[in-house]
Order: C-alpha cells, then sequence, then structure tokens
C-alpha cells in the first residue's frame, strides 16, 4: 500500500505549518524512546525473576541434595542390628538437620543471635561466620528433636531451612561397644560391626543378627566391673564363646565407651581399645593348656611320665623358677595342676622347637585372626626359634597372642578335638561348620579331665559352681615396662569351661593389673581374682543358657572324672 502524501500548494509555507511538522518530529522521538524504556523494563523483570528462581528454588533444591546424600546416601535407612534372641541393639531415628543459604539470609547477626537463643549448645561466633559466608548451603546444627525443630521454625528467619536426617541410636549404652562400634555424624560406620558391614547396613534394609546373648553381656559386664573395682585394677577383659559352633555369646573390655557419645569422649582413647581382638599379650599359665595337650598328643610321653622340677631351668644366664617349690620328681598331670614352669619347659624340650612351631602354625597363633569386626590385633612372636623360646613358650612368655586367638585354641582342644572359627553372627543349627581338627578325642579327653582337676583342687577353686562340672586354668604373666619385667605387676587370666564331660562354653576372664588385698593375703595371682570373677559368671550365666546342671556329687577322692597322681601298676612307664 503506497504512502499517503499530503499536498502541500507551491510556495505555501505559513508559520502554522512549520508548527505542525515540529510537533510530529517531537512525537515520533518520543514513542521511540517510549518503546526503549519498555524493553528495558522487561529486561530487567525477567532478570529479576529468574534469579529469585534459581536462588530460591533451584539452588536449594540443589544444596537440599547435596546435604540428602551426605546424610542419607539417597532415602535408604540403616539397618538395624539384633542379637540372638531379636533385642534391638543398635537403630536408627529419623532427625531434622538445620542449614542455611547464607545468600538469602538478611540479617546474619539478627539470625545468629535467634538461633543461638534456641540452641545454646551452638557457638555465636561461628554461626555468625556461616550465615555471612555467602556459600549457597552451610551446616548449622545436625539431628535437632522435634521441639528444637518447632522453635525455630516460629523464628521465622529467611535463608534457613531443614534437611531430613537420620541419627544412629545405642539402647544399651556402652554395652556393646567394642562389637558394635559406632558412626560418624553422617552414619557412615567407623568401628565395630558398624563398619565392617558398613555398606550392607546401608544397602539392603535387612537386620544383622549376632551371636551375642544381651543377658549373658549384661552378666559378663556386671561381674567384670565389680571385679576391677575389688582389686583396685586398671581393666579388664572377658569372653563367652560357644565351643560347638564358635558362636560368641559375650564380649567385653572394660573400659570400655558409650558409642552415642563418641564426640564427647575426648582424649579418652584407651575406652576404645579392645583388649579381646585388638590386644595381644603373654598369656602366662593358660598357654599350659596347648603346651600339655601337645604333649600327649605327640606320644612322646603320657599323663604319668614324670619330670624333677627340684631345681630350676637354666636359660642362658637365666632360670626358669617355680611359683611354688616343688622338691621332687612329679607327672605331667601334677605339672599342669601345679602348674609347674620347670615341668612344662622339660616337656617342651622333650617334644622338640619343630613340632612346637607346627603346632602353634596350625591353631593360628602366627597370623591374624578372622572375626567380623575391622580391629584385630596380629601376633607377636620371635622370627628365630630358639630353645628359649621353646621353653618360655611352654609357660606363656615370649609369645603374644589375643584373647580370642587363646580362647579359640582352648576351646578346640577340649571340643573333642575340634576347632571351630569365632564368629559373631548368629548361626542356624544346619548351617554349623565342621570345624578343624587340632588333637584327637584321647587327647581332648585327658585335656578336659586336668582341667576338672584345676578347679577341684589346684589353682582355680575359686572358679567352682555348686551344680556345675568346672574345669579351667589359671594364667599370670608379668607385665612389660620397657624391655624388662616389672615384679608384681600382672595381667591374670582365667580359662574355663562347662560341663566339662561334654564343653558346651569356654569363659575368659581378665584382670589388667589387680593389686593384692586383705582377703587375697597378699597376692595377686590369677587364682585369687580372675578365678573367682569366672566363677560368679558361669554361676549367672550357665542357667540363662540352659545348661542343666551335673547329678555328679563325688568328692575329689572318689570322682571317676580325676586322674591319680600316678598310674596304676601295670601302666608304669
Amino acid at each position: 500500500m503506497s504512502q499517503r502524501k499530503i499536498y502541500v500548494p507551491q510556495g505555501f509555507q505559513s508559520a502554522k505549518w512549520q508548527e505542525t511538522k515540529s510537533l510530529r518530529q517531537t512525537l515520533d522521538r518520543a514513542r521511540s524512546r517510549l518503546l526503549v524504556v519498555c524493553c528495558t523494563l522487561i529486561l530487567a523483570f525477567i532478570v529479576i525473576v529468574g534469579r529469585l528462581v534459581d536462588v530460591s528454588l533451584l539452588r536449594r533444591a540443589g544444596h537440599g541434595n547435596f546435604a540428602h546424600k551426605g546424610s542419607l546416601r539417597g532415602t535408604h535407612f540403616r539397618a538395624d542390628i539384633i542379637d540372638r534372641n531379636g533385642d534391638l541393639l543398635a537403630t536408627s531415628l529419623k532427625t531434622s538437620s538445620l542449614y542455611a543459604n547464607a545468600r538469602v539470609v538478611l540479617d546474619p547477626t539478627d539470625a545468629a543471635d535467634k538461633l543461638v537463643e534456641v540452641l545454646p549448645e551452638l557457638n555465636r561466633k561461628d554461626v555468625l561466620h556461616r550465615l555471612k559466608s555467602g556459600k549457597g548451603f552451610v551446616w548449622l546444627a545436625r539431628h535437632l528433636t522435634p521441639q528444637k525443630q518447632a522453635e525455630i521454625i516460629c523464628l521465622g528467619i529467611p535463608g534457613i531451612y531443614f534437611q531430613q536426617d537420620e541419627r544412629r541410636v545405642y539402647p544399651h549404652g556402652e554395652l556393646f561397644s567394642h562389637v558394635l562400634g559406632y558412626t560418624n555424624i553422617d552414619n557412615q560406620g567407623l568401628s565395630g560391626i558398624e563398619r565392617k558391614f558398613n555398606d550392607q547396613l546401608l544397602a539392603t534394609g535387612r537386620p544383622i543378627q549376632l551371636s551375642l546373648d544381651t543377658r549373658a553381656q549384661h552378666v559378663l559386664r556386671d561381674e567384670l566391673l565389680a571385679g576391677i573395682e575389688k582389686f583396685n585394677a586398671q581393666g579388664g577383659a572377658g569372653l563367652i564363646m560357644n565351643v560347638k559352633t564358635g558362636e560368641i555369646i559375650a564380649m567385653v573390655s572394660l573400659p570400655d565407651f558409650d558409642p552415642n557419645q563418641v564426640g564427647k569422649m575426648g582424649a579418652q582413647a584407651v575406652a576404645f581399645f579392645n583388649k579381646i581382638t585388638l590386644g595381644t599379650y603373654e598369656m602366662g599359665s593358660s598357654l599350659k593348656i596347648l603346651n600339655t595337650a601337645l604333649y600327649l598328643e605327640s606320644g612322646v610321653g603320657s599323663v604319668f611320665t614324670k619330670f624333677d622340677v627340684s631345681m630350676p631351668l637354666r636359660i642362658g644366664r637365666f632360670k626358669v623358677p617355680d611359683f611354688h617349690h616343688i622338691g621332687y620328681p612329679i607327672t605331667v598331670a601334677e605339672v599342669f595342676t601345679e602348674s609347674s614352669n620347670i615341668g612344662s619347659g622339660k616337656m617342651a624340650m622333650q617334644m622338640g622347637s619343630t613340632l612346637q612351631r607346627a603346632f602353634f602354625k596350625k591353631i593360628g597363633f602366627f597370623s591374624t585372626p578372622t572375626l567380623e569386626i575391622p580391629e584385630l590385633g596380629a601376633p607377636l612372636y620371635p622370627k628365630k626359634w630358639t630353645d628359649a623360646t621353646t621353653i618360655t613358650a611352654a609357660y606363656g612368655y615370649g609369645i603374644s597372642v589375643s584373647p580370642l586367638q587363646l580362647v579359640t585354641s582352648v576351646g578346640g582342644v577340649i571340643n573333642k578335638g575340634i576347632m571351630q572359627k569365632p564368629t559373631l553372627l548368629k548361626m542356624h543349627p544346619s548351617k554349623v561348620r565342621p570345624g578343624s581338627r587340632i588333637v584327637s578325642e584321647e587327647t581332648s579327653e585327658i585335656m578336659r579331665k586336668l582341667m576338672y582337676m584345676v578347679v577341684a583342687q589346684g589353682t582355680g577353686k575359686k572358679a567352682q559352681v555348686k551344680g556345675y562340672e568346672v574345669g579351667g586354668k589359671t594364667g599370670t604373666a608379668n607385665t612389660l615396662e620397657g624391655r624388662s619385667y616389672k615384679k608384681g605387676s600382672n595381667m591374670t587370666s582365667m580359662v574355663c569351661a562347662f560341663p566339662m564331660r561334654d564343653p558346651q562354653y569356654i569363659v575368659l576372664i581378665m584382670v589388667d593389673r589387680p593389686q593384692a588385698i586383705k582377703g587375697t593375703y597378699g597376692f595377686n595371682a590369677a587364682g585369687w581374682n580372675a578365678a573367682p570373677i569366672a566363677g560368679k559368671v558361669m554361676s549367672r550365666v550357665a542357667p540363662l543358657l540352659q545348661v542343666a546342671p551335673s547329678m555328679n556329687q563325688n568328692t575329689p577322692d572318689d570322682d571317676p572324672f580325676m586322674i591319680p597322681a600316678s598310674a596304676p601298676q601295670h601302666r608304669e612307664h
């Protein structure tokens, strides 16, 4: 369409026409400027709206996802841990955690003041620093109670948000601390079962059932605490294991800790140390169980073979004496029941170093044990196995093993010679492993009788339990300070089992540096402290574990389970 033209007569240039033309040009310029301003305003509005969406929705959602991944690993809750009877040992609770988008907090100072008033445990300077950081995501507080969450919501502070979180809770506090371990603030396992099964607990949602029995665990810890207090000891440890299956029924190491309050433990590192699995010790005379079993198994001699123990053994410039001097020859049975170091050393020398080393390797004394927790200590032993090592190892010196390894090997000796690997997981009867043979059934039977004699009339008398046939062996070892042993500073132990005709459970009690008290007549050996603690544990645990009392009412003199001090005439060597 052609542009319309205005006809102006030639020569017509009046003042009125000039004014009209000027006004039209002015209107055109104004229209152009107005269009530019409108476009600028629209563009600015789009930018502002986009920024608000980015800050309020997109960034908040993005940081929310980040926090969620950091604390929950998606939407899976950490699974429960239960004991063999289904009692709850560890569980997770839904909580809310507080965070801020510092970019949209209008008044950081006012916000910090209000938050610290509701949450006085927070550090105001730290909170203010985080709110002024300009970051899109900063943690302020974790695992708030619903009441605290409600109070913070009522404050109405812009830029303050809540993230769904999860907190690990241990209903029994210290009771299972060294077995269960603990998690960090983001619910990642850091020790014990929590660490070993971290991925499984996060991924499957199915509870893990342990072999532990809460009732037995309570008994073991109670008696250990009482014993430590009574004998003024530095600590202690205990273990109860089913010798038929290898299932650990109770495990305690003292001092212990509350996994619910790990962040408040400070420098109390000793409480985190598991003496049963991580510690390795010279176990003293408890190792005479293994030395005697090997001697009988080797066929070198019998329980009636005699050794002269009237004079100390010499190892270079050192002498090996007995705690109680015996001035006449005694049988192997008496070497064991009287706990003779001299007799044990002579038995080991008669067998030889090669046989001893092979047996120790067979029962796992040269390798780190296996168990469903990461805190496991490797045994300590000399690379060069000399005659001196052979003698000292016979009575529990010169080689350090964990209490777990001792219990496992002794369990094999008394379980008809079959050693089961220890486990912290409940086993179905149909899935019990076959185990490995370490001694014959004949040797196992003799060792059960010898251990029974130690409790019936030897150094373990204070471990006797009325109605039950208990057998065991005491162990007292001097502790090392620097490069020498400190006299009077002992690690005492009592390893025992019941019922001895067909052992079901083995019990270990350890007492760390007990003191002599009035009731012990100046003695601090195992028979005076570890043995009575073990007896009290068994008297309370046996009924809980449904072990029936024995009908045997014989005295030691007419008990057929006792081995005579000397051989019948037709069995003399």
